[in-house]
């Protein structure tokens, strides 16, 4: 492939780039969540693994060939993300199939209910009669996951109350969304996902918390935002508090704040190139492993990716989260939480059965072979060389 080779597509009259289809490379994409992908950024053993298998494995960015648009549209058969789900949700409904390869769930950050700190408002029945914020993206590519978890977790703080969307005033805030392919959002190259993150302080970036200068200003009194990340980093300006807490609730089914965590790929690579599919969730269990394994380590990597305050909250709030990604009746349910959301609430215009999309051989074979590896390496570790098959039949003596 020329280095300079693009593909360009055209998709709701937005041109479209993407390089060239070659199977030597496979390229990922991940949000800037807790994830095993966003830890291996900085261990690197997924990489290991494919240069077992010959293969090249970049970010989505590492080259200018690639716009955005991948990440959440799946555009790039050779493309593997792991992000939040409702986008993965939306992919697979209504732009192309998909495979899911594993989840990873985070049990406490269903969502909050902000308000100003200054203001008479101490419970939820309070707002009835009050304006809280929808944000809404005019972009007509991409999914608009911030305002369907906003939607969500609003209906759900208000029917944990006793009440209904009837009994407030909804207040929409559109913006134009549409940089992700804009020569100055997609240049110069990235060689991992960190490094967009290295450029602009995130963590103070209202860009990250739409609603939050309309509530300070008055012009809403509420609005919805995931617990711990982005709560705190609104608290801590004194400004805000949170009246009402999904994530204290013992009732999983609301953990809604676009989770759990999905990874994805492409039907067609599925199909055609299995093996990489296979390889990308062995370095995701091996990544998993470890940040299990070292947490405050896995904390001081995050930090540099996650909306979380500092290294010590990061860790604060994965210590109790398994990394390893999997595919548990629990977390398919959680899953199908979410889609039966955005179906019911017209996010997505197609249906589909989440047991049907969810595709554990991939993950079992990648544990089957990294257990066969680990067998091979413990059992042959003190023996000369590969020993014979015992004579007749296996049995001693």
């Amino acid at each position: 492939m020329m280095a300079n080779e693009v593909k360009a597509t055209t998709f709701e009259n937005t041109k479209l780039n993407t390089v060239k289809l070659d199977w030597k490379e496979v390229y990922y994409t991940n949000c800037p969540l807790v994830s095993a992908s966003n830890v291996d950024e900085g261990v690197g053993l997924t990489k290991k693994e494919f240069k077992k298998i010959g293969v090249n494995y970049r970010y989505l960015r590492s080259t200018p060939e690639n716009d955005w648009y991948p990440h959440y549209i799946h555009n790039l058969d050779n493309l593997i993300r792991f992000g939040g789900l409702f986008p993965a949700i939306d992919a697979h409904a209504d732009y192309r199939r998909t495979c899911l390869l594993g989840v990873t769930q985070m049990p406490a950050e269903g969502g909050v209910m902000m308000v100003r700190s200054g203001d008479d408002i101490y419970r939820m029945s309070d707002l009835k009669g009050k304006k809280i914020g929808l944000s809404k993206s005019m972009n007509q590519i991409k999914n608009d996951w911030w305002r369907i978890q906003e939607h969500q977790g609003i209906e759900l703080m208000l029917r944990m109350n006793g009440m209904t969307m009837d009994d407030i005033e909804l207040v929409e805030f559109p913006y134009a969304d549409d940089w992700y392919n804009d020569p100055k959002m997609v240049g110069p190259e990235m060689e991992l996902s960190i490094d967009l993150w290295l450029k602009r302080d995130h963590k103070h970036d209202l860009a990250f918390r739409p609603l939050e200068s309309a509530l300070e200003k008055g012009v809403i009194d509420a609005m919805y935002t995931q617990t711990k990340p982005l709560q705190q980093l609104s608290e801590d300006t004194g400004k805000f508090a949170a009246i009402e807490d999904l994530s204290r609730s013992p009732d999983w089914r609301l953990q809604v704040a676009n989770i759990p965590a999905a990874i994805t790929c492409t039907k067609v690579m599925a199909d055609k190139h299995p093996e990489l599919a296979v390889t990308f969730m062995k370095g995701m269990i091996r990544a998993g492993r470890w940040a299990n394994e070292n947490k405050r380590a896995a904390a001081e990597i995050l930090d540099q990716q996650t909306f979380y305050r500092d290294i010590e909250h990061t860790w604060q709030g994965i210590r109790d989260v398994d990394l390893v990604p999997n595919l548990s009746l629990l977390n398919l349910a959680s899953v199908n939480i979410g889609k039966e959301f955005m179906v019911s609430h017209g996010y997505i215009k197609n249906d589909f059965d989440v047991n049907e999309w969810a595709a554990p051989e991939f993950l079992e074979q990648a544990s089957r072979e990294l257990l066969e590896e680990e067998w091979k390496k413990r059992s042959t570790a003190k023996l000369p060389k590969a020993a014979s098959p015992l004579a007749g039949g296996g049995k001693l003596g």
